[in-house]
């Protein structure tokens, strides 16, 4: 049986638009203002459950999860 689960990770990225998001493609960067080093917040259905942080694995981006909320 299986539970369908919404997880998000937000990055604070100032005086992006609505614009820009539509400009986006493959491979675009995005500048933002949190620190490299800096722990994100992980939410799983809305509800902030860890802080994790980024990890590239090969050729893909994934989130370390570094603690629970």
């Amino acid at each position: 049986m299986t539970l369908p689960c919404s997880v998000t990770v937000e990055v604070p990225i100032p005086a992006f638009t609505a614009k820009d998001l539509l400009h986006l493609e493959a491979k675009s960067l995005v500048r933002s203002t949190w620190a490299v080093t800096a722990n994100l917040p992980m939410k799983v259905n809305g509800e902030m459950i860890a802080w994790c942080e980024f990890e590239i694995l090969g050729n893909r981006l994934a989130i370390r999860v570094t603690e629970l909320a």
